[in-house]
């Protein structure tokens, strides 16, 4: 898999109709960018439908999940899925895995417990569920993963993971517990503003939500960012603020990329943040000459 060094998480983009999707994606691919990101939320698009639209309208991009809710779907169901994909389209699609977070669990009806045991048992059950038609070539899983414990999960049983919402102080802790090998691929949230109050009302728009969601809080307190609960609170401080979203110009979002990279990423996903009515594939477009050379 040819998974290249820069991306795109496709945000808010992943909103829009199928028929936009399928222009967006495609001038994505155009412009150079290597692999698309989707998520899979309440009330959103299913995961491995959704691929199937991205890899149908692209010709070489991979098309990775971030993530793939392991709570909404069982184990036999999940590598089929995943297995039908690799074979209709080798070596374009990364199947990321992930916990979620207990509110998203609670309204598909289910029970967040033990998130770490509930990981590694699932990889189980994907290992052991019988598939009956012709086994892909290659079919990569990683892991959707933050802290300590599931990044070394991750190392051990998969072939990497998929941080989100993380600075590059998260990237160089994640990259010496999973060790030398395995895949580093960071989502960076992007604003292409240079005025620093709108950059960071821009950015609070995106990081109010995060912050409200138990996961993100303790991984930004664990690390050695210098926040206290304070700074997680209305939408984050400007540290905060600052230390999860780049913004500015492009020479500005290419060096927090570069930092990420220079960290031990082995690939990064940009989400372009915009102001509401903005576009996030206008941003996408207008950064691409100063990102796809690194």
């Amino acid at each position: 898999m040819q998974l290249g060094r820069i991306g795109v998480w496709l945000g808010s983009i992943a909103l829009a109709s199928a028929n936009e999707e399928r222009e967006a994606v495609a001038e994505l691919e155009e412009l150079g960018y290597a692999a698309v990101w989707h998520p899979e939320g309440v009330g959103g698009k299913e995961t491995f439908s959704h691929a199937g639209l991205l890899l149908s309208a692209t010709q070489r991009m991979v098309v990775a999940t971030g993530i793939t809710n392991i709570f909404a779907r069982d184990a036999m169901a999940m590598k089929a899925g995943q297995y039908l994909l690799c074979d209709a389209y080798p070596g374009r699609f990364l199947l990321a895995l992930g916990v979620s977070h207990r509110p998203s669990v609670a309204e598909r009806g289910g029970s967040y417990v033990k998130p770490l045991t509930s990981m590694a048992e699932y990889l189980d059950a994907m290992d052991a569920a019988p598939y009956t038609s012709p086994h892909p070539a290659e079919a990569p899983r990683i892991i959707g993963a933050l802290h300590p414990k599931m990044l070394e999960l991750a190392g051990r049983r998969t072939q990497g993971a998929h941080p989100y919402f993380v600075p590059p102080e998260h990237t160089a802790d994640a990259r010496e517990r999973l060790g030398g090998p395995p895949i580093l691929a960071p989502e960076q949230a992007v604003v292409l503003e240079t005025d620093p109050t709108k950059a960071r009302a821009i950015a609070r728009s995106h990081t109010a939500f995060y912050l409200g969601l138990d996961n993100y809080r303790r991984n930004l307190l664990r690390l050695d960012l210098g926040l206290t609960e304070a700074d997680l609170e209305g939408g984050g401080s400007d540290r905060l603020v600052d230390a999860v979203v780049a913004w500015g110009d492009a020479a500005a979002i290419r060096a927090r990329i570069k930092q990420h990279l220079d960290a031990g990423a082995t690939h990064v996903s940009l989400q372009a943040i915009t102001a509401p009515g903005g576009s996030a594939r206008s941003v996408l477009r207008e950064l691409a000459p100063a990102l796809l050379d690194l």
